[in-house]
């Protein structure tokens, strides 16, 4: 660790700084430094600069909004129950450009934008290839940062000052030069008491069985095919240091007015998909690109391609360095990355071992050309799943995700399943014969939203008393999986800022701060502009929702962590009622999650204070797009007063199939 020059200060309320000679010439002092402008970055900047402190964003790459505006437009939501403040505020705004309540699918584009207008409304300049390079710290505080211009590294280095820290990077860079505790890699089972940690022979992403992994099929000394580890397989639940494979979230078009054509890239070999080809034999009923990518549609005639199967856009095993590589050695493995998979499309697209019906599918796609301008079409964000994880005051396990443990200092959620892409592609034995799998994948689900806890995103005490980890938080391998996306990270950038916020105000280390206090301000002020709240009513807020009628209870597929549903039989409704606390015009939606045999349409009777509407939403009504079970249906914007009984009422009066009962909305009119 090169360590910064140290200047004279004298610490004020705990840890203000006061510098000498002249704040000590050439040292910049921000309230909050925030350093990594990916999703979590940038809600983190933006609230604390909203909340009235000086904000510093650094961000090393020349990239904004990390893996968001980098291709992953097929968000990863888990439920939506758990996307709140600032984080649901960004897929709304989306939905603003698409024309729609929310929206979970989306151009790169259009999410940068996004981000950018969120910056210049708070007036935040991010500051662009600034890279970490030391770290001063005093009595257990950051004192300082020392940063050197990613293109220019000989220049002078700059030297920032901050009383509050954000280390929002998927990397974890600022807290491992903090000297914060941290893992890389899979704990054993054994460390924390789970059992999907370690190593994990699945069947998930894997190769059929019997697929020769020799360059010489049955001949051991003809060396492995490329992209095969000689690394032998460990016992289930054995730790290591490596981690999930890496890829690109690849952002193609079959728009010809907008397409730039896939061309060989330098340094092509075709030799490097020998393996994909014995796939293709073992296999000859899969005859879709389907079948080999996960080809999910984007509006306007885009992609968001993510892997499938045994071979696909993850580079299994080539990424173990990355962690504590130097930047230099990240760049390499980066480059690695990007030489694999545009050579795998230009493979797919030329080969003619790849199949007929493929090649003919793949041949209408491009890259697009108002995507990427500066980057020559191509995402700069490399999709780094997972690389530092700090060891924090708390650590998130998989008993917080299945429920066994639940935290009560939550300051967010998560919902998503116990998610690890593959480890490393190796060679087993089987009844006699050897033959390549993947290791690491587990996709383990079935269970509801659960809180985060705020020791998780904080260090140690005696490690560093002023800096917020949000995305390298303090979690399990296992439990981080569910964790790491990219809503969960700005539901946790924003409750950072308003700790540090906090912190500051009251003078405290991170490690003081009042957790209730911070739960209130996040709830009741979840845009962190004191603007109105939404009102939720969700169906299991007895105290606002009254039941009639012989409603089914169901734990997964809703909004929250349950839904109901009733048949045809027998009368019955579901009445939720808000508490309006300030007057106004509000837009009112229901909730509509999908069931097998659901009515064609659903009564809802409305009541504004004053008057009752009666309406009827019919089936096709409900448009459920992305990673969801469910959406939001508007029954219109409606001016609303306290001290009045609005309400809405679900009921299958009229029904022809399964009605849903779930959660409803109030939403002040902006």
């Amino acid at each position: 660790m090169k360590i910064a020059i140290v200047v004279l200060c004298i610490v004020i309320a705990g840890f203000n700084l006061s510098c000498s000679s002249e704040k000590a010439q050439g040292l910049e002092s921000y309230e909050v430094v925030v350093y990594g402008a990916n999703s979590a970055g940038i809600i983190a900047a933006y609230t604390a600069k909203t909340m009235g402190k000086s904000v510093l964003l650094i961000e090393p790459s020349q990239h904004l909004g990390g893996l968001t505006t980098g291709g992953l437009g097929y968000t990863d939501i888990g439920n939506k129950y758990a996307v709140t403040g600032l984080s649901r505020d960004f897929y709304r705004r989306l939905g603003d450009h698409y024309g729609k309540f929310e929206q979970w699918i989306f151009e790169p584009s259009v999410a940068k934008r996004t981000f950018q207008d969120y910056l210049d409304r708070a007036g935040i300049d991010v500051q662009y290839e600034y890279r970490l390079t030391g770290v001063e710290k005093e009595d257990g505080f950051i004192r300082e940062i020392e940063l050197e211009k990613a293109n220019d590294p000989g220049r002078e280095p700059r030297r920032v000052a901050g009383k509050m820290f954000i280390d929002a990077t998927y990397e974890g860079d600022l807290m491992a030069l903090s000297g914060v505790s941290y893992a890389i890699g899979r704990e054993s089972n054994e460390v924390y008491g789970e059992t999907y940690n370690g190593v994990q022979l699945m069947t998930g992403h894997q190769f059929p069985d019997g697929i020769d992994p020799y360059n010489t099929p049955g001949e051991p000394s003809s060396g492995l095919l490329w992209g095969v580890s000689e690394d032998e397989l460990e016992p289930d639940g054995t730790g290591d240091d490596k981690i999930q494979a890496y890829n690109y979230r690849i952002c193609l078009t079959n728009d010809p007015a907008n397409r730039v054509e896939i061309t060989e890239p330098e340094g092509y070999d075709p030799g490097m998909f020998d393996l994909l080809v014995r796939l293709f034999e073992a296999q000859p009923d899969k005859k879709s690109l389907n079948n080999y990518f996960i080809w999910s549609h984007m509006p306007n005639n885009k992609t968001d391609i993510n892997n499938r199967g045994g071979f696909s856009t993850d580079m299994i095993g080539m990424n173990h360095d990355y962690p504590e590589g130097d930047y230099e050695r990240r760049q390499e493995i980066i480059d690695a990355h990007t030489h694999y998979t545009k050579s795998l499309l230009y493979f797919y697209k030329t080969d003619p071992r790849v199949p007929e019906e493929i090649q003919e599918q793949i041949q209408e796609w491009g890259y697009p050309k108002d995507e990427y301008i500066d980057n020559g079409h191509w995402t700069p964000q490399l999709y780094v799943r997972e690389v530092r994880r700090m060891i924090g005051e708390y650590v998130m396990t998989q008993a917080n995700c299945v429920g066994d443990e639940v935290v009560e200092d939550g300051i967010g959620m998560a919902a998503y399943t116990m998610d690890s892409h593959n480890i490393q592609r190796i060679v087993i034995e089987k009844e006699g014969k050897k033959m390549v799998k993947n290791e690491g994948n587990v996709e383990i689900g079935g269970f509801g939203p659960y809180p985060i806890a705020y020791r998780s995103i904080i260090p140690k005490s005696e490690e560093a008393k002023n800096l917020l980890v949000p995305a390298a938080m303090s979690a399990s391998h296992i439990a981080f999986g569910s964790i790491r996306m990219e809503p969960v990270f700005m539901v946790l950038g924003q409750s950072a800022a308003v700790a540090a916020n906090m912190a500051i105000d009251e003078g405290l280390p991170v490690q003081e701060v009042d957790v209730p206090a911070l739960q209130e301000e996040l709830e009741t002020n979840p845009l962190a502009d004191g603007s109105t709240a939404d009102i939720l009513v969700d169906n299991e807020d007895t105290a606002r929702v009254t039941f009639n009628g012989n409603w089914e209870m169901r734990s997964r597929g809703g909004y929250g962590p349950s839904f109901l549903v009733v048949g045809t039989s027998g009368e019955s409704s579901a009445r939720f009622s808000p508490v309006i606390r300030e007057a106004g015009k509000y837009g009112v939606y229901v909730y509509f999650s999908r069931v097998a045999d659901a009515s064609t349409k659903t009564n809802v009777l409305l009541g504004d204070g004053y008057e009752e509407h009666e309406m009827v939403i019919e089936e096709e009504d409900i448009r459920v797009e992305g990673q969801t079970s469910g959406e939001w249906v508007h029954l219109g914007d409606f001016d609303l007063k306290p001290d009045t009984s609005p309400f809405v009422e679900v009921s299958n009066k009229d029904a022809d199939g399964a009605v849903v009962a779930d959660a409803v909305l109030w939403v002040p009119v902006r």
